[in-house]
C-alpha cells in the first residue's frame, strides 16, 4: 500500500503513491465515460450532446470543491475543462455509431 504524500521520504515512495493514485484516478474515469456512453444513449438529438451550460455548472461546481478540498483552481480548472471536451467528443462518437446502427 502506497504511503500518504506526508509520509513519504524518497522519491521512490512518492512514485508509488502516484501511480496507485493513477489506478485509482483510471477506474473513476472508466464510471465517468459510463455516463457518457449513458448520455449518448438518452440523448435525443446529436445537438444535445454539446451543452455550454452545463459544462460552465460543471466547471463551477468542480471550482467550489476543488477550492474546498484544497486543489488548486490552477491545476482544477484546466484539467477538468480537457476532461469534459474529451468526454463531450467520446459522447459524440457513441452517439454517431448507436444511430447508426440503429439505421443500418
Amino acid at each position: 500500500m502506497a504511503k500518504l504524500p506526508q509520509d513519504c521520504l524518497t522519491m521512490i515512495e512518492v512514485r508509488e503513491g502516484v501511480d496507485a493514485l493513477d489506478r485509482e484516478l483510471v477506474r473513476l474515469l472508466v464510471t465517468r465515460q459510463g455516463y457518457m456512453h449513458a448520455a449518448a444513449r438518452i440523448k435525443p438529438t446529436r445537438d444535445a450532446v454539446y451543452d455550454a451550460d452545463r459544462i460552465e455548472d460543471v466547471v463551477e461546481k468542480v471550482l467550489i470543491e476543488a477550492r474546498a478540498q484544497g486543489l488548486s483552481p490552477a491545476i482544477a480548472e484546466p484539467v477538468w475543462r480537457k476532461l469534459i471536451e474529451r468526454c463531450i467528443a467520446h459522447e459524440f462518437d457513441r452517439w454517431d455509431a448507436t444511430r447508426e446502427k440503429k439505421s443500418a
